[in-house]
C-alpha cells in the first residue's frame, strides 16, 4: 500500500538512506529545482504518455528489491499517487511512499531545492 509522507517525513526518510525519485518532466525540474539528493526519473511526459518498461528498467537500478524504501516526488501528488499505488499494489513494493502535496508541499514547508542546469 502507498504511504502518504509529509516534508518533514521525507528529510527523515532521506537521512535514514530512502531512495527520494522525482517523477516529473526535464522541463519542471528546471523550472522549481528538485529536492537535494533526489534522483530524476520522469513517468509521464509532457504528453501524458509513458512507457513502463523503460520506466521500470531505470527504477530498478534505483530501487533494486521490493521492499527497499522509495519516496516518489511530483508537483502536486496526483502522478506519484498514481504510480506508486501501481508499484505497490500491482508489483509488490512494500516500502513504496510519496510526497502527499508533491514539490509544492516541500517549497510551503519553507525547503531548499536543488537546481537542475543541464539535462
Amino acid at each position: 500500500m502507498l504511504k502518504d509522507i509529509t516534508p518533514s517525513e521525507l528529510k527523515k526518510l532521506k537521512d535514514e538512506g530512502a531512495v527520494l525519485i522525482d517523477i516529473r518532466t526535464p522541463m519542471e525540474w528546471m523550472q522549481t529545482g528538485v529536492v537535494p539528493g533526489s534522483h530524476l526519473l520522469t513517468f509521464f511526459d509532457e504528453y501524458g504518455n509513458y512507457n513502463i518498461d523503460q520506466f521500470m528498467q531505470e527504477f530498478k537500478k534505483l530501487v533494486p528489491t521490493t521492499d527497499t524504501p522509495f519516496v516518489l516526488i511530483c508537483r502536486t501528488g496526483s502522478r506519484t499517487a498514481t504510480v506508486g499505488n501501481f508499484l505497490a499494489n500491482q508489483l509488490g513494493y512494500s516500502n513504496a511512499m510519496h510526497l502527499a502535496g508533491g514539490i509544492y508541499a516541500w517549497s510551503a514547508d519553507g525547503n531548499s531545492f536543488e537546481a537542475v542546469n543541464n539535462l
